[in-house]
């Protein structure tokens, strides 16, 4: 019995600091994204004290609806094998996160005039996609060298 207590404490412990390391690189990627915008759009003390409650609001508005509404429809798409009826059911849930995103964003700009001028909303635009692709290729960069640690250990321990 005490061997499964303790089985099952290592498990959780384990489970613990998995998911803690995971939140800790998402609060590291959250810093990064802050101070690269930033940077980018020239943000006054005062302009980023009003931009970026605005901002993160925004950004918790998408990600509820990424992680509640679109989960539906991921589900729905893992599970394959769907009815034409199905089908478009998924299409019309996806169809209304997509609306609820739109919208979001619309919010976004009216809300940010207020915070900031026209030409630093549209530099927005420009950082969050030069933030993500350099953040895709730090991933790619990482994964390319997993790959080839995995390569080499595997030719190391050929006879």
């Amino acid at each position: 019995m005490r061997k499964i207590i303790f089985q099952i404490l290592i498990l959780l412990i384990s489970f613990n600091a998995s998911a803690q390391r995971d939140f800790n690189m998402q609060e590291r990627i959250k810093a990064q994204k802050v101070a690269f915008i930033t940077e980018r759009l020239n943000l006054t003390p005062k302009e980023a004290q009003q931009f970026w409650p605005i901002y993160n609001a925004f950004e918790n508005k998408i990600q509820s609806f990424r992680k509640n509404d679109l989960k539906k429809v991921r589900e729905a798409m893992r599970r394959g094998n769907l009815s034409d009826k199905e089908a478009q059911q998924v299409l019309a849930q996806f169809m209304d996160v997509e609306e609820k995103i739109h919208q979001a964003k619309k919010e976004l700009v009216k809300d940010l005039q207020s915070a900031i001028s026209p030409q630093k909303i549209i530099k927005l635009k420009s950082a969050e996609d030069a933030f993500n692709k350099k953040l895709m290729n730090i991933l790619q960069n990482r994964q390319a060298k997993m790959q080839e640690m995995r390569q080499r250990r595997m030719n190391k321990n050929k006879p």
